[in-house]
């Protein structure tokens, strides 16, 4: 058994490996041949495939099995003491009764296999704004996705130190191994009903069973980076959010940080990455998913990106829709779930590479254009380092972060809300952010198509307690400091459409003509129409030069349908039925506020 100088990990890891009989703990180093064994492992056993080293350099495929290919959110639990502090968006069970029930799976569940142990930071090693976790999991799988998603190793146990305090994460993919029994398919439980994701926000501890993929085992992800740091961060008086940050820097050379939340199917990896229409702006990207901010000395926000790699969906990816993610992926990266061409490479729907006469399907089945099936799953994902980003912001692991001047929030909604729309304060930025979401566009009942799925935040499959004290706790940041200091929010929706049923606005590296006009008004050069809900640009407002939008449409784009807003109310009221009397009252304020300017 390994020996570590943190008294409370050496006993935790003793325990665990006491209750999960593994053959052999290993103490992971965060070494690039570590890296290279684990990848040697799977491959050895037939579980992964290198790809072309003249096409794909240091890139590998993976299969998981059909079952496990996605968040399972109804598995996904909050286990706090109290049923009330999980919310009603939470799925809740009582912590000893789930205790009780994941002890019996997780008794002998790594038997056969190797114990690893994952000491790793979330963010920069030794930022004040970082965090340290420790990762128990028995599948090389995680331990290679963490190499590239955090800091992992050796440095991270020397800034624990012998006292210092870390996430307890606990994964198995729940499927022991007998005398001489090798995997012959990918491992975990193929029965959904029987994985596991548990969340204990008082003991800062997750457990994890079952699933091999994505963030059910990737437990630096949504886990620990939001469910748990949003728990800390609300005792402690910071945010973690399902956010991205972007520098944008205009051509006078003043920069600007700006993150941005965005439920899925939403664009916010291309927006992380995107290419200005306008000769002399420039993004750079800090981070894709999630930002940590908290105050600093000067009163400002200041975010770091907690991960170090990007674990990115592949379908829809491509040199139209985030050219520097395609140059990012050419590299060292592990794609799951992607087809396999005959020459080696991989390829998914929406690439914009012609789809080949043959490939293996995501399956593992020969596939044709004319299967009938995708040949990539539709959340087939990319993990791939930061660093190698073309368009990575020199700072984006500076320890201190970068300070945040705006907040991006918006949905997929093809009426009813503007291209862009400036809150008038803090509050009523947080209101936005409280009624924004997606429409459905599929759904098990079909006549929730098209009613809209309210995610405050983005954050509606990733809290760790209770949404209403969430957003008290966003009212309260913003009584920590100036108002001047905090960042402005914008609520903006690239997907408008027209009677037609086409975007009205062109998307993509467009984009940047609203991230310009929000720079504009940060500077304090651009006018604005006050209205009901919020600050609009007026008509000429946002640079029209070079792209085919006339008056008319951006008179659409940034029309305020009273009847249309008046429908939105009653849907917002429902929403906020749901919190019960946790509902903050200065969210409850602000829509009666709406709802008077608009009668």
């Amino acid at each position: 058994m390994i020996s570590i100088s943190n008294k409370k990990l050496d006993a935790w890891i003793k325990e665990v490996a006491d209750m999960c009989q593994p053959d052999e703990v290993y103490l992971c180093d965060g070494t690039k041949e570590e890296y290279q064994k684990m990848l040697d492992i799977m491959v050895e056993a037939g579980l992964g495939t290198p790809l072309n080293p003249e096409k794909r350099p240091g890139c590998y495929l993976f299969r998981s099995h059909p079952s496990d290919v996605a968040r399972a959110e109804k598995r996904t639990f909050i286990a706090s003491k109290n049923k009330e502090d999980a919310g009603p968006t939470n799925n809740w069970i009582d912590p000893d009764e789930l205790k009780k029930s994941m002890t019996e799976l997780y008794t002998g569940c790594m038997k056969g296999r190797t114990m690893y142990v994952i000491p790793f930071s979330m963010g920069p090693i030794g930022s004040p704004i970082s965090k340290i976790g420790v990762e128990i999991t028995d599948s090389p799988y995680v331990v290679f996705n963490m190499y590239i998603m955090t800091r992992i190793g050796t440095a991270v146990l020397g800034a624990l130190g012998e006292d210092g305090e870390f996430v307890k994460c606990l994964h198995s993919v729940g499927q022991p191994l007998g005398p001489g029994e090798v995997d012959k398919e990918w491992p975990c439980i193929p029965n959904v009903d029987e994985k596991y994701i548990s969340h204990f926000p008082e003991e800062r501890m997750i457990w994890s069973i079952g699933s091999g993929y994505g963030g059910n085992a990737l437990l630096g992800k949504k886990c620990f980076a939001l469910r748990i740091a949003g728990v800390q961060a609300r005792d402690e008086g910071w945010l973690a959010e399902h956010m991205l940050i972007l520098k944008l820097t205009n051509p006078k050379g003043e920069s600007y940080y700006v993150c941005g939340a965005f439920p899925s199917a939403c664009g916010k990896t291309n927006l992380a990455m995107l290419q200005p229409s306008f000769p002399g702006w420039k993004v750079e990207t800090i981070g894709d998913d999630i930002a940590w901010m908290k105050f600093g000395e000067d009163g400002r926000l200041y975010a770091i990106n907690p991960e170090s790699g990007f674990f990115g969906v592949v379908p829809g990816t491509s040199m139209q829709s985030n050219p520097n993610a395609m140059t990012q992926i050419q590299k060292n990266t592990i794609f799951t779930n992607v087809g396999l061409t005959d020459d080696g490479d991989v390829w998914w729907e929406g690439s914009g590479i012609p789809a080949p006469d043959h490939l293996i399907d995501w399956k593992g089945n020969d596939w044709t254009p004319d299967s009938g099936t995708p040949a990539a799953h539709a959340n087939a994902r990319f993990t791939t380092p930061a660093a190698q980003c073309p368009v990575i912001a020199p700072e984006w692991e500076d320890p201190a972060g970068v300070p945040i001047s705006a907040i991006l929030v918006g949905g997929r909604r093809k009426t009813t809300i503007p291209l862009v729309n400036e809150s008038v304060d803090w509050n009523h930025g947080i209101f936005l952010g409280s009624i924004m979401g997606s429409e459905i566009t599929t759904a098990d009942i079909t006549d929730k198509v098209g009613q809209v799925r309210r995610d405050p935040f983005a954050m509606l499959p990733f809290m760790g307690y209770h949404m209403g004290d969430y957003l008290q706790h966003w009212l309260d940041i913003g009584k920590k400091t100036d108002a001047c200091k905090l960042p402005r929010i914008y609520f903006v929706n690239w997907f408008r459409k027209n009677e037609e049923g086409k975007f009205i606005w062109p998307g993509y590296g467009e984009n940047s003509r609203v991230l310009k006009w929000i720079v504009d008004r940060l500077s304090g050069d651009a006018e604005v129409v006050n209205t009901p809900i919020g600050n609009l640009p007026t008509l000429d407002g946002i640079d029209l030069n070079g792209i085919n939008i006339g008056e008319a449409e951006m008179t659409e784009l940034l029309k305020i349908d009273k009847e249309a807003w008046l429908a939105e109310i009653e849907s917002i009221k429902e929403n906020y039925k749901s919190y019960g009397d946790r509902l903050p009252k200065e969210l409850a304020e602000e829509l009666a506020k709406l709802e008077a300017k608009l009668a």
